[in-house]
């Protein structure tokens, strides 16, 4: 955060500075997670079901922070407030309008946004301090708790933005309003609680309604959703994707026996090849508008082509390719899951799988709504109609997804019901054979301890 002191942050939060005095200053960055302070910084207690932040700030000052923010005095410098989430909001909007030379980046959709906000701070960081951390936080907390990593130094600030109902994301852009803003898809994620695609549309949108006319919206010319969010805002509108109507393009793609893909990016600037490290064909989508947010920022066509071949996934569980000693591969996914990224994970599988034998833990997804037993039917019959040889379906989504592949009479894969991830773990492990491609996917949580026995596996720990 930039250097403010702790009376500053109590106007601009209408908050009670408490046992401090006019000059006790805050120098490093904000953190609600004692064991992440710096010295300096400013601590925000929390008061949880579980756990009372308050509880922590002694020690948190003792440590070297400058000061806490919360809703009681309890004897150490701070500063009082009826909500500290709310003052963390307003704090982060009063950073954000002191940093005259930011350029602030917004992105959402229904999949890929941290991939795609890794790979656009990856290529913005080409042209000055850029901050884009690694990890999902793009909601109340997060988001402003994000806008807070800027400094003086920062030029680009990018920003996930998440949205459980309408309204969400237009608070969002209240905080700290974006220059560009990128949305990338509009599919069944959240759907239970938007009700349907169109809605999930109509929240999705509030990021291009939120852009300044001297502002950019890159929007996915490949999804007819997100295409029809031009005529929602005052900004310029770039189009992305492989259609004919895109302005940042792609042609001639191909994918490798790795899952990577290839193309010729094609821009008013000229057309260059690309060659991405990270694997799945549904990045080229992500890649597309990254690059167009960095062709707005300023980085010339040539080196947004050599920055794409060197971009990497910074956040985990995301598309994370791995070998195991053994020779079998392992593809984690299973940060979260709808059926559109879930889809685009087994596309992935089968591009990489060719030859080989393929499985694919598949668990729940969560927030499908009236759509949940299709939606897990869908993604078992694909798998089966491309030719997945073992399907390990976890917990309270094996039903559907089993019964989906069963649908598909042609199939001759083997079908497990595992009750709970344990007993996932024993059937993936149990006939594991070199060679082997595996693909772990589903919502948060519902599939980590097959990747971890994966991956444990893989570093020695443990063996099959």
């Amino acid at each position: 955060m930039i250097r403010m002191t702790l009376a500053e942050i109590a106007t601009i939060t209408g908050g009670t500075l408490v046992n401090a005095g006019p000059d006790a200053t805050v120098t490093g960055p904000v953190e609600y997670d004692t064991r992440l302070l710096e010295p300096g910084g400013l601590f925000v207690a929390f008061a949880g079901e579980r756990v009372d932040g308050h509880d922590f700030v002694a020690g948190a000052v003792a440590a070297g922070a400058a000061g806490y923010l919360g809703t009681r005095d309890v004897g150490q410098p701070g500063v009082v407030v009826a909500e500290p989430l709310e003052a963390l909001a307003t704090l982060a909007s009063a950073v954000v309008g002191r940093l005259s030379e930011l350029t602030v980046v917004g992105l959402t959709g229904s999949s890929g946004k941290t991939t795609t906000k890794d790979y656009v701070g990856q290529l913005l960081s080409k042209l000055g301090p850029t901050v884009a951390p690694a990890g999902s936080l793009n909601n109340e907390l997060g988001f402003p708790y994000t806008v807070l990593k800027a400094t003086t130094e920062t030029r680009f600030l990018v920003l996930e933005m998440g949205a459980r109902a309408v309204g969400h994301i237009a608070y969002l852009t209240g905080i700290a309003h974006p220059r560009i803003g990128l949305v990338l898809n509009v599919g069944a994620a959240h759907i239970g609680k938007f009700g349907s695609v169109e809605g999930t549309a109509r929240a999705k949108g509030e990021l291009v309604e939120g852009l300044p006319a001297e502002g950019l919206a890159v929007l996915n010319a490949d999804d007819p959703l997100v295409a029809a969010m031009a005529s929602r805002t005052q900004a310029r509108v770039v189009l992305t994707g492989e259609s004919a109507a895109a302005t940042v393009r792609a042609e001639n793609v191909t994918v490798d026996e790795r899952g990577r893909a290839a193309y010729t990016l094609v821009t008013p600037d000229g057309r260059v090849p690309v060659r991405l490290r990270v694997a799945g064909r549904h990045q080229v989508a992500n890649t597309l508008a990254a690059a167009a947010a960095a062709l707005e920022a300023g980085l010339p066509v040539e080196a947004v082509a050599e920055a794409l071949g060197e971009v990497t996934i910074k956040s985990e569980r995301r598309m994370d390719v791995f070998e195991r000693p053994d020779g079998v591969t392992v593809i984690d996914d299973s940060y979260n899951a709808n059926t559109s990224s879930t889809t685009a994970a087994l596309h992935a599988l089968a591009a990489m799988g060719r030859e080989r034998r393929m499985v694919a833990v598949l668990g729940y997804m969560a927030e499908l709504g009236d759509e949940e037993v299709s939606g897990h039917e869908e993604v078992g019959r694909l798998a089966a109609e491309l030719g997945v040889g073992r399907l390990v379906a976890v917990a309270e989504a094996a039903p559907a997804v089993l019964d989906g592949a069963a649908r598909v009479p042609e199939w001759k894969g083997e079908a497990i019901a595992a009750a709970d991830q344990d007993a996932a773990i024993e059937a993936v492990m149990g006939d594991l054979r070199p060679g082997d491609i595996v693909l772990v996917k589903a919502s948060r949580y519902r599939t980590w301890k097959v990747a971890d026995a994966l991956r444990a596996d893989a570093a020695g720990e443990v063996g099959p």
